[in-house]
C-alpha cells in the first residue's frame, strides 16, 4: 500500500497542537508519508507572512507561540497546492467556512482514496434542519469522514500533558488509521461508532460552557454551575435523541467527548471566558472575540443560534430552555441576570 499523505486543513491553535502530534507520529510509521502539509489562512506578522514564519522557525507565533512544530509539517497558503496528493484531510477551522473550503479541494482529490476526519466543533441549520458538519465534508467531497473530540484544550495538548478524546468512526478501519495517526503516550484515543452523537456532544457543549460562563461573570458559584452542567448535559442528550439518525447510547456521553469535554470547557476554553466577559464589560459577543481571541472565532454562541433555528422550525424551543437563554441573552438582548430563571424553571424541576 502506497504511504497515506496528511494534509491538515487549518492552523489555528488547536490545529497547530494536532500538527505536532501528526508531524511527529508521520515520522515513526510505514502508513504514513513522512510530509505533511498544513493549510494556513495567510496573515501578516509584523511585516511577515505567517506560513514564512512557521516554514523557517517551525512556530505558529500567532496562535500556538512557544510551541516548535515539527520541521516535516509545511504551511501552505495555497489550498489546493496543500492538498495535492493527500489522501489524509484532517478538518480543523471554524465550521461557518467548511462549505466554501471544501468546494476548492473537490477538483483536486480522488475521492476513492481519501478520507477525512473532522475536529471542527459545530453544527449547521439546513433546508431539512440539523446538518452536521461531517455531514457537509461528506456531501460536498465524497469521502469517508470521522470526527474527533474530546476534552482536549489546544495548550494542554501542546504542552503533552495527558489527556484523552474520542474519535467516532462510521468505518473500522478508518478508526485504526487515525488512532495511529493521533495517539501518543499522553494523548489516549478511545474509537468508537457512533459517529453522530460523537460529533453532536462536541458542538452541543460549547453552548453549555457559555451558560457556566454567564454564571461565572454573575457571581453565581459552583453550586450554579454544577447545575448549568448537569442540566447542560440532559439538554444535549435529550436533542442527540431527537436529531441523531440511529441508535444514542448513554455510554456515549460518559466517553471524552461527553461528560469531560463538557467539564472541561465550562471550567476552561474561550466560550467560558468571552461569555464572562459579556456579562462583565456589557460588550457585544462580536466586540468581545475581536478583543479576546486574537483572530479566533467563538463556537459557542454560534451554534446556540443554528440550534435555536432548528428547534424553532420543530416547535420544540420550550423544551431546550438552557439553549435558548444562551441564544436569547447573547442575539436578543434578553438580560444576562434573567438566565438564572432557565434553570429554576427547567422541566428537569417540574
Amino acid at each position: 500500500m502506497p504511504a497515506k499523505k496528511v494534509c491538515i486543513v487549518g492552523s489555528g491553535n488547536w490545529g497547530s497542537a494536532i500538527a505536532k502530534i501528526i508531524g511527529h507520529n508521520v515520522k515513526g510509521s510505514n502508513r504514513f508519508d513522512p510530509m505533511v502539509s498544513m493549510w494556513v489562512y495567510e496573515e501578516m506578522i509584523e511585516g511577515r507572512k505567517l506560513t514564512d514564519i512557521i516554514n523557517t522557525e517551525h512556530e505558529n507565533v500567532k496562535y500556538l507561540p512557544g510551541h516548535k512544530l515539527p520541521r516535516n509539517v509545511v504551511a501552505e497558503a495555497d489550498i489546493t497546492e496543500a492538498v495535492k496528493g493527500a489522501t489524509i484531510l484532517v478538518f480543523v477551522i471554524p465550521h461557518q467556512f467548511i462549505s466554501k473550503l471544501c468546494d476548492q479541494i473537490k477538483p483536486h482529490i480522488d475521492p476513492g482514496s481519501t478520507i477525512g476526519i473532522s475536529l471542527i466543533k459545530g453544527i449547521d441549520e439546513g433546508p431539512a434542519g440539523l446538518r452536521l458538519i461531517s455531514d457537509i465534508i461528506r456531501e460536498k467531497l465524497d469521502i469517508d469522514v470521522s470526527v474527533l473530540m474530546g476534552a482536549n484544550i489546544a495548550s494542554e495538548v501542546a504542552e503533552e500533558k495527558f489527556c484523552e478524546t474520542t474519535i467516532g468512526s462510521k468505518n473500522l478501519l478508518s478508526g485504526v488509521i487515525f488512532k495511529e495517526l493521533f495517539q501518543t503516550p499522553n494523548f489516549r484515543i478511545a474509537v468508537i461508532s457512533e459517529c453522530d452523537t460523537v460529533e453532536l456532544c462536541g458542538a452541543l457543549k460549547n453552548i453549555v460552557a457559555v451558560g457556566a460562563g454567564f454564571c461565572d461573570g454573575l457571581g453565581f458559584g459552583d453550586n450554579t454551575k454544577a447545575a448549568v452542567i448537569r442540566l447542560g448535559l440532559m439538554e444535549m442528550v435529550a436533542f442527540a435523541r431527537m436529531f441523531c439518525s440511529g441508535d444514542v447510547s448513554s455510554s456515549t456521553f460518559l466517553e471524552s467527548c461527553g461528560v469531560a469535554d463538557l467539564i472541561t470547557t465550562c471550567y476552561g476554553g474561550r466560550n467560558r471566558k468571552v461569555a464572562e466577559a459579556f456579562v462583565r464589560t456589557r460588550k457585544s459577543i462580536a466586540e468581545l472575540e475581536a478583543e479576546m481571541l486574537n483572530g479566533q472565532k467563538l463556537q459557542g454562541p454560534q451554534t446556540s443560534a443554528e440550534v435555536y433555528k432548528i428547534l424553532q422550525k420543530k416547535s420544540l424551543v420550550e423544551k431546550f430552555p438552557l439553549f435558548a437563554a444562551v441564544y436569547l441573552i447573547c442575539f436578543e438582548g434578553k438580560a444576562v441576570e434573567e438566565f438564572i430563571t432557565c434553570l429554576q424553571s427547567h422541566p428537569e424541576h417540574m
